[in-house]
């Protein structure tokens, strides 16, 4: 059917934005709150890890469920459902009464945000066209700047002013709100359904899984998420605990790293549409090095000092994905995207919750409270971005001539009031 017009699209990704937001914040939150909550519950670094690395390795384990089904339905119906269970689950956090309540908590989202993450991932790449699908999946990855700028901030000052609960519940509030508005504006997307119910479970795994080019995506996110989360989760308690950034500080650091990369992700997403996924990405990986390198040595320092160091990191990392998204998503045809980007997403998890975890085994805590190994951490996060520079130009890309945008796209201007196929 028609692709969607031009004011609708943008209405779409913005929604689909407002849902990656919710999604990341409760990601992101965690990981400034880690000064707090170490105190709080007496918990070092390694325990702390593990509550950023469930939450990932759940998000794999149901991506990879989710492979299983995905594709028998429509991606708006898909995506309200998982949005909700997101929700409570998110809720639920905000609750939980002890450290192994909030883990536990953590596991229930992960499991429901990672499949949030695949269905984003496929309704852009089934409905933007090739040629846009770089700025698209930028104006989407721009929740993760809006998330640093006014999420976590927002959040911290709610926990430092009420309690390290506040924040969990703003979200899942929010997130009501958000999963009213995509019922209203995420249209009917059911191109793939018929294939998905003609082919079994593991016929629709086996069409994923049997494609080398797909082995080779999988591998490029992961040496992505070992370029990236093995320094992310950390970066509040270094700051704090080895450059003297005060608590009340790291609001500051992320809304300007934020609002740096809310105009630059445009930009690269940009720039690599026009020159080339492959391309703009090497650039900017390889510019975000040393960024990686300065970060995870630096010595104390006033929040002037470190602001260019942290702002750059955030900026270069962010702007890795948004081409880094459309080349994945470019690597698998339409009729098995779904399954596809689902197995991406409990890769991608995964990838991320091991780089967490060995990053939180490579780091230790000295007896002055300050941590150490981070400078390790740093030269790990170094040879995998090389990696994935390496790797990005093995990915080939399947449908950069595909001449629409989506494959089965109500023309409905609300669909909101219809019942899904």
């Amino acid at each position: 059917m028609s692709e969607l017009s031009r004011p609708r699209e943008l209405a779409l990704l913005g929604t689909l934005a407002a849902v990656q937001f919710t999604h990341v914040v409760d990601f992101m939150i965690m990981m400034p709150l880690a000064p707090q909550l170490m105190r709080l519950w007496d918990i070092g670094p390694k325990a702390f890890g593990a509550l950023v690395s469930v939450y990932t390795f759940a998000a794999s384990a149901s991506g990879l469920l989710a492979v299983f089904v995905i594709d028998r339905y429509d991606r708006r119906h898909a995506l309200l459902v998982v949005y909700a269970g997101f929700t409570v689950a998110t809720a639920l956090c905000g609750v939980a009464p002890g450290y192994e309540a909030l883990l536990a908590a953590r596991v229930l989202a992960g499991a429901f945000g990672g499949v949030v993450g695949a269905l984003i991932l496929a309704i852009v790449a089934d409905v933007i066209p090739w040629a846009r699908r770089a700025r698209a999946n930028a104006l989407v990855a721009s929740a993760f700047s809006l998330a640093a700028i006014a999420g976590v901030p927002v959040g911290l000052w709610l926990a430092a002013h009420f309690t390290w609960r506040t924040p969990f519940l703003g979200v899942a509030s929010v997130a009501i709100v958000v999963g009213t508005l995509a019922w209203r504006v995420v249209p009917p997307i059911a191109g793939h359904v018929e294939h998905g119910r003609s082919h079994g479970a593991l016929a629709r795994l086996r069409s994923v899984v049997v494609v080398p080019n797909h082995w080779r995506a999988f591998a490029f996110v992961v040496s992505l998420m070992f370029a990236g989360f093995t320094v992310i989760p950390f970066i509040a308690a270094y700051s704090v605990a080895n450059v003297g950034i005060t608590e009340a500080e790291l609001p500051v650091m992320y809304a300007a790293g934020g609002l740096a990369t809310l105009f630059t992700a445009q930009v690269i997403g940009h720039l690599a549409d026009r020159y080339g996924k492959q391309r703009v990405f090497a650039v900017v990986a390889l510019a975000s090095i040393p960024a990686i390198l300065v970060l995870t040595h630096m010595p104390r320092a006033t929040l002037a000092a470190f602001l260019p160091v942290s702002v750059a990191f955030m900026v270069l990392a962010t702007g890795r994905f948004g081409p880094a998204m459309a080349l994945v998503s470019g690597s698998a045809e339409a009729r098995v995207r779904g399954s596809f980007m689902s197995l991406n997403a409990a890769v991608q998890q995964f990838g991320a919750g091991m780089a967490a975890f060995v990053a939180g085994a490579m780091i230790g805590e000295a007896p002055d409270g300050s941590l150490t190994g981070y400078g390790g951490v740093g030269w790990l996060a170094t040879a995998f971005t090389l990696v994935a520079i390496a790797l990005a130009f093995r990915v080939k890309v399947v449908d950069a001539q595909r001449p629409g945008g989506p494959t089965a796209v109500s023309s409905n201007p609300l669909p909101a009031h219809r019942r899904d196929p």
